[in-house]
């Protein structure tokens, strides 16, 4: 839900526009990060002179929007973005990003082409040795990293060996050259290791979300990738029918 500001008769943002929009955007722009507790309703309505019950109802609407939590006795908290993905679909991250309504930024952590090794040639389905190209990278929603994502590709696939992925991310970039017949998705819930959690900047040991693909090209392995999510953060999603018959 978006919050858009009105104008009162004389054409003047209302206040209680004015406290939706300065609330707000505190929560887009970082300053205020998930977990920070809004002033109270009394000290909202100091601030900006007005009734409480005006202060009421820019919380109650912000609460509505998804952008913060009211607790009982507490007060109001910035909630930590949620975002949906389809367990069926294979999209690009910056899509998720966006649909929460923050800016979204690639970072490309490491790069390593490399002889592919035991591990490499499980997840891959490979028969023989061979050259593999390994990635890491982090997809920030605003200030915060959203998801980390590990990827080992063929480099059978010419161009990758090349591309250095500063710029663009590695799943979109596949996607748009390397036409996939068949993929797979494996779902788990881990602890944040060490790594994880500074990637993620979350405490180690906290639950994370873990979405593991692997996608064919014509019955050839493509790619390996894990995505880790903080687990508060993400909803993974699955629409069906029943079979028919």
């Amino acid at each position: 839900m978006s919050i858009v500001e009105t104008a009162d008769a004389e054409g003047s943002v209302s206040l209680h526009q004015r406290i939706l929009s300065d609330i707000s955007e505190r929560i887009m722009s970082g300053a205020w990060a998930p977990g920070h507790r809004i002033p109270f309703e009394h000290e909202l309505s100091v601030q900006y002179n007005c009734s409480r019950m005006t202060v009421n109802k820019a919380l109650s609407q912000l609460a509505k929007a998804g952008l913060i939590e009211r607790r009982r006795r507490s007060g109001s908290f910035v909630r930590r973005p949620q975002s949906q993905a389809a367990v069926l679909e294979i999209h690009d991250i910056r899509i998720e990003v966006e649909a929460l309504g923050l800016p979204y930024r690639y970072e490309r952590v490491a790069r390593n082409k490399r002889r592919s090794g035991a591990e490499d040639r499980a997840l891959l389905e490979l028969a023989n040795p061979g050259l593999v190209l390994a990635l890491e990278c982090r997809h920030f929603a605003g200030k915060r990293p959203f998801a980390h994502e590990e990827l080992i590709n063929l480099t059978a696939v010419p161009e990758a060996a090349d591309e250095e992925f500063v710029a663009i991310a590695p799943g979109p970039w596949l996607i748009g050259r390397v036409p996939w017949s068949e993929a797979e998705h494996r779902i788990r819930a881990v602890a944040a290791d060490r790594h994880i959690a500074a990637a993620l900047d979350i405490e180690a040991g906290a639950p994370c979300l873990v979405v593991e693909r692997r996608t064919w090209s014509a019955d050839h392995p493509v790619t390996h990738v894990r995505f880790t999510y903080a687990a508060e953060s993400h909803t993974l999603v699955a629409r069906f029918r029943p079979s028919q018959g």
